[in-house]
């Protein structure tokens, strides 16, 4: 028989917690905070519904990176704690990662962001220039919201939102297998995550743009369905629910447009 194996120490079973880490994250969280409290100060009183016009160029650029701390901060902490730890092993082990980089890696995920809101900006203008009907507060604007929001739906259940929500759903596969030296592979870095984040949320962003993305309700909805799929451990049954959720918006916008919330009458 052999002898009772004396109990491990506690800390060989539970993950000690890294201070560095939990700071991190901590600062991720008060910026998204700052940025929610922002927001609403921002845009207090011009929530009109459903294509509320974003503004001037200026005022739009910088309510729409603002927006991105708030809503996508929180899920993205996981791959921003990950790299922040890999670039730090590194520098244990005497490998080049300068301080700083993990600043960089944020940056250049806000700037692919950035791209995609002045894509849609430009998109939006353009529509408007040539049908302004399209986003009228009447039926036929109704509609064309419940349109794009259909097709965020429809973009939940495509094989290119799989694959791009797994991306972001495993931090340490993406940083390992892209792993870049020095502040440049660091903003290189971000912009590539940015990008997968991109292709994995646009149709939510561009659902928001429909509900009225001036509207700090909807935006907090939005933001609660892109960290639910990227966090919670049942990415299918989350992405599904993502899915079903924006039909019956959608579905609900055109059968009683009234009903949503004061501020978010189409």
């Amino acid at each position: 028989m052999h002898p009772k194996a004396a109990p491990e120490p506690r800390q060989h079973i539970l993950r000690a917690i890294d201070a560095r880490e939990a700071g991190l994250i901590a600062v991720l969280l008060i910026l998204a905070a700052a940025g929610w409290w922002f927001t609403a100060e921002r845009m207090s009183g011009m929530d009109m519904g459903g294509w509320t016009h974003p503004g001037p160029l200026d005022f739009f650029l910088t309510t729409w990176v603002v927006m991105l701390a708030a809503m996508m901060f929180p899920s993205v902490a996981p791959m921003v704690t990950a790299y922040a730890k890999i670039s730090r092993r590194r520098r244990e082990t005497g490998r080049y990662a300068p301080r700083g980089s993990t600043s960089l890696f944020v940056a250049g995920y806000l700037l692919s962001w950035t791209a995609f809101g002045l894509v849609a900006y430009g998109l939006y203008q353009a529509v408007l220039q040539l049908a302004p009907a399209a986003f009228a507060a009447d039926a036929g604007g109704r509609y064309a919201a419940a349109g794009v929001i259909l097709a965020a739906a429809v973009y939940q259940l495509t094989p290119a939102k799989n694959v791009c929500l797994t991306k972001c759903r495993t931090p340490l596969d993406f940083i390992l297998h892209r792993m870049r030296p020095g502040l440049g592979g660091a903003l290189r870095m971000g912009m590539e995550h940015g990008a997968w984040c991109v292709g994995c949320c646009w149709a939510l962003m561009v659902a928001l743009f429909a509900l009225g993305m001036m509207s700090i309700g909807w935006m907090a909805l939005v933001g609660a369905f892109i960290a639910a799929e990227k966090m919670l451990p049942w990415k299918r049954l989350a992405n599904r629910s993502v899915s079903a959720a924006l039909v019956l918006i959608a579905v609900g916008i055109v059968l009683v447009p009234g009903a949503a919330a004061p501020g978010m009458t189409m």
